[in-house]
C-alpha cells in the first residue's frame, strides 16, 4: 500500500545521503563558526587591553590597530566563503552518491563531473594547508597570553615574597606588537595583576583557545573533505569505466542472440 511505497521512498533517500561529507560540512561549519567569531571578539578585547594598559598614546599604535582591523575584515570574509564552500561540497557529495548509487539511470557520469570532482580535490588541498597556517598563526595569542597569565599565577602564589613582586614584568613591545617608543609598554607588580583580574583579559584569553581550537577542527574537516573526495573521484572513474564495459556487453551480447536465432532459422528451414 501507501505505507509501504513511503517506507521504500525513505530507505532509497536515506541511502543517498552522504553522511560521510555531512559531518565534513558540519565539522568545517562549526570550526570556521568558532574560529570568526571568538577570534573577532577576542582582537577587539585585545585592542581594548592594549590601549588600556600598554600604549596610551594612540598615534603610537595606530599600524596595530589597521592591521587588526584588516584581519576582522578578512574574518567576515572567510566566514562567508566557507558557509558557500561547505554547501557545495556537501551538494558534490550528493551528487556523487546518487550517481555511483543509481549508475545505469540517467546520471551518467560525464568526463565533466570527473573533471569537477578532480578541482574540487585540488582547492581542498591548496585550503587545507592555509588552514594549518591559520592554525599555528592562532596559537600565537595564546601564547602571549599564556605568558601574562603564568606572571600573574607565580606572583599570586605564596613562594613569592612580596619585595621583588615589582620585578616581574611583561613587556608587550618585546613582541614587536607595538612599537619601542610606546608607553608605558610593559606592566610589572601590582599593575599587572590588576591587568590579569581584568574581564577584558579572562574573557580574549579564552576566547582564543577556542578560536585555536575552532581552527584545528577546520583543518581536520577538510583532511576528512579531501578524504572523500578523492574516493568519490576514483569511485566516479571506476564507475565510467564500469559503464563503458556494461555497454560494450550488452551489445556483444545482443549480437549473439542475433547470431544464435538466425543459425536456429537456417537449421529449421534444412529440416
Amino acid at each position: 500500500g501507501p505505507q509501504k511505497c513511503c517506507f521504500e521512498c525513505c530507505i532509497k533517500c536515506l541511502g543517498g545521503v552522504p553522511y560521510a561529507s555531512l559531518v565534513a560540512t558540519i565539522l568545517c561549519f562549526s570550526g570556521v563558526a568558532l574560529f570568526c567569531g571568538c577570534g573577532h571578539v577576542a582582537l577587539t578585547g585585545t585592542v581594548t587591553i592594549l590601549e588600556t594598559h600598554f600604549s596610551k598614546v594612540t598615534a603610537d599604535h595606530a599600524m596595530l590597530t589597521d592591521v587588526i582591523q584588516l584581519m576582522q575584515y578578512v574574518i567576515y570574509g572567510i566566514a562567508s566563503f566557507f558557509f558557500l564552500y561547505g554547501i557545495v561540497l556537501l551538494a558534490e557529495g550528493f551528487y556523487t552518491t546518487s550517481a555511483v548509487k543509481e549508475m545505469h539511470s540517467e546520471f551518467k557520469t560525464t568526463i565533466c563531473g570527473r573533471c569537477i570532482s578532480g578541482m574540487f580535490v585540488f582547492l581542498t588541498y591548496i585550503l587545507g594547508v592555509a588552514w594549518l597556517g591559520v592554525f599555528g598563526f592562532s596559537a600565537v595569542p595564546v601564547f602571549l597570553f599564556y605568558n601574562m597569565w603564568s606572571t600573574c599565577a607565580t606572583m599570586r602564589s605564596p613562594m613569592v615574597n612580596f619585595t621583588n613582586i615589582d620585578s616581574m614584568c611583561v613587556d608587550v613591545r618585546q613582541y614587536g606588537i607595538i612599537p619601542w617608543n610606546a608607553t608605558p609598554g610593559k606592566a610589572c607588580g601590582s599593575t599587572l595583576g590588576d591587568i590579569c583580574n581584568t574581564s577584558e583579559f579572562y574573557l580574549s584569553y579564552h576566547l582564543y583557545i577556542v578560536a585555536c581550537a575552532g581552527a584545528g577542527a577546520t583543518v581536520i574537516a577538510l583532511i576528512h573533505f579531501l578524504m572523500i573526495l578523492s574516493a568519490n573521484w576514483a569511485y566516479l572513474k571506476d564507475a565510467s569505466q564500469m559503464h563503458a564495459y556494461q555497454d560494450i556487453k550488452t551489445k556483444e551480447e545482443r549480437e549473439l542472440q542475433g547470431i544464435t536465432s538466425r543459425s536456429k532459422e537456417c537449421l529449421n528451414s534444412y529440416t
